[in-house]
C-alpha cells in the first residue's frame, strides 16, 4: 500500500468502515509512513474537534409552523360529483392509452421513481460499512469482484489522476434489481455510479437533476444505464461523468 492508496481509506478507517484487513493495511501503512501517521493525526484531532463543537442547529419554531402550513392537508371524502370526475378522468386515460400517450406519462413516472430510489441507495451506502463490498484503488481488483454477481458487470475505471478517486465497489438494489455500484471519491465527495443494463443499446445524452438535495447525472450507453449520485456540485459531477464517458470511448475501462 503507497501514501494515496491510504489517504484514500483514512477516514473509513478512522469512522470503523474497513474489515480486519484492509485496516491492518492501513494501520502498517501509517506505522511506517511520517507522512501518513501526521494526517491520521490531523484528521482524528479534526473529528474530536467536531464532536465536542457540537455543532448542532436548531430551526426556529416559526420556520416549523411554516413547513407545516405547507404540508399536505388531510383529504376529506369526496363527494358524488367528484367521483364522477374521477369516473370521467378515467375515461380521458382510457382514450389516451389508446394513442399511445399514456405511456410517455408512465415512463416519466417510471423514471423520477428510480431516481428516487438510487438517491436512498445513495443515502445507505454513507452509513457505517455500507460504502463499499470490495475496497481497492485498482480497478483491476474491482471490476473481477463483480463477475458471476452480475448478468452485466459494470465498467470500472481509475480516474484517480483526473482528480476522482476509485475506492471499491459494491451490489446494491434499484428497481427490485441487484445492480453495481462503484464508488469514488472526491476530496470528502462520494460519487456513487450506479449501473444497470437496458433493453435499449441507443446512447442517451447524459442530463443532471436535483432529488432530495443530491444531484444526479443520469445517462445511457451500449446497453447500460448510469447514474451518478453525489452532493458535488453540478459542475464538477457533469467533469466526472464527462471523463467517465471520455475513458470509455478510449477504451481504458476495467
Amino acid at each position: 500500500m503507497n501514501c494515496e492508496e491510504a489517504e484514500v481509506l483514512l477516514h473509513a478507517l478512522i469512522d470503523g468502515e474497513l474489515d480486519a484487513g484492509h485496516a491492518r493495511d492501513v494501520e502498517s501503512q501509517v506505522a511506517g509512513c511520517p507522512r501518513c501517521a501526521a494526517a491520521l493525526k490531523d484528521y482524528r484531532e479534526m473529528s474530536k474537534v467536531i464532536a465536542e463543537a457540537d455543532v448542532r442547529y436548531k430551526a426556529p419554531l416559526e420556520l416549523r409552523r411554516r413547513i407545516e402550513t405547507a404540508l399536505p392537508q388531510p383529504r376529506a371524502v369526496p363527494n358524488r360529483r367528484a367521483v364522477l370526475r374521477g369516473f370521467a378522468m378515467g375515461s380521458a386515460v382510457s382514450a389516451l392509452a389508446a394513442t399511445g400517450l399514456v405511456a410517455i406519462v408512465l415512463r416519466n413516472d417510471d423514471m423520477e421513481r428510480i431516481q428516487s430510489e438510487v438517491v436512498s441507495a445513495h443515502l445507505r451506502s454513507l452509513q457505517a460499512g455500507h460504502l463499499t463490498d470490495v475496497i481497492s484503488t485498482d480497478q483491476h481488483t474491482v471490476k473481477p469482484w463483480f463477475n458471476g454477481k452480475l448478468d452485466v458487470s459494470p465498467p470500472v475505471i481509475d480516474l484517480t489522476a483526473q482528480g476522482f478517486t476509485l475506492i471499491g465497489g459494491r451490489l446494491d438494489y434499484v428497481d427490485a434489481r441487484a445492480i453495481g455500484a462503484v464508488v469514488y471519491r472526491r476530496r470528502q465527495h462520494v460519487i456513487n455510479l450506479f449501473v444497470a443494463q437496458t433493453a435499449s443499446t441507443e446512447r442517451r445524452a447524459a442530463g443532471i437533476e436535483t432529488v432530495q438535495g443530491f444531484n444526479i447525472r443520469h445517462w445511457s450507453d451500449r446497453g447500460l444505464n448510469y447514474w451518478a449520485v453525489s452532493d458535488l456540485a453540478k459542475d464538477e459531477l457533469a467533469e466526472f461523468g464527462d471523463k467517465f464517458e471520455s475513458a470509455m470511448k478510449g477504451g481504458t475501462a476495467g
